[in-house]
C-alpha cells in the first residue's frame, strides 16, 4: 500500500500535472483538438524521464534526458500526425523551464548578494544549457538519418 502511495505521488501525479500545465499552454499558442492533447502528452513523457533519471542525483543530466524525451516524442509525434515538430516541442519543453532559477539569480543580483547570485546563475544557466542541447542532439541526429533513409528508398 505504501508503495502504491509512493507512485501516485512521487511519478504519476507530477507527470499529471506537468500535461495540465501542457494543455494551458496550448490554449495561449491556439492549439485546438488531437494537437492540444498530443502536444500535452510531450510535457508528462518529459517529466517522466525526468523522474526516472533522479537516481543521477543532478537535475541538470535529469534536465537533459527529459529534454531528449520531448525531442524525440515531437520528432515521432510530427511524422505520425504531419504537423511540425516545432508545435510538439514547444509546449512539451514548458516544464523544464528554469523560471524560478531565473526569479531568484536576478532577486539575489538585486539585492547585492553576489554569491548566491553566481551560484544560483550558474546552476541555471546550467538547466537551460542541459534542455537546449538535449534538443540539439535529438534534432541533429533526425536530420543527419533523413538522408540515409531517402537513399534507402531509392
Amino acid at each position: 500500500m505504501m508503495i502504491m502511495k509512493e507512485l501516485l505521488t512521487g511519478f504519476l501525479l507530477p507527470c499529471v500535472y506537468a500535461v495540465m500545465a501542457c494543455l494551458a499552454f496550448c490554449l495561449l499558442l491556439n492549439q485546438r483538438g488531437r494537437l492540444m492533447v498530443a502536444s500535452s502528452l510531450g510535457g508528462g513523457v518529459g517529466w517522466a524521464a525526468c523522474l526516472l533519471c533522479a537516481f543521477t542525483g543532478s537535475d541538470v543530466v535529469q534536465y537533459f534526458a527529459g529534454a531528449v524525451a520531448v525531442a524525440v516524442y515531437a520528432e515521432v509525434m510530427a511524422r505520425v500526425m504531419k504537423s511540425p515538430a516545432t508545435g510538439f516541442l514547444v509546449v512539451g519543453v514548458l516544464p523544464f523551464v528554469p523560471g524560478g532559477g531565473i526569479y531568484y539569480t536576478m532577486e539575489y543580483c538585486l539585492s547585492g548578494d553576489t554569491q548566491l547570485f553566481l551560484s544560483t546563475g550558474i546552476h541555471t544557466f546550467g538547466v537551460a544549457g542541459a534542455v537546449a542541447v538535449g534538443i540539439l542532439l535529438v534534432s541533429s541526429v533526425t536530420r543527419l538519418l533523413r538522408p540515409v533513409r531517402m537513399v534507402q528508398d531509392r
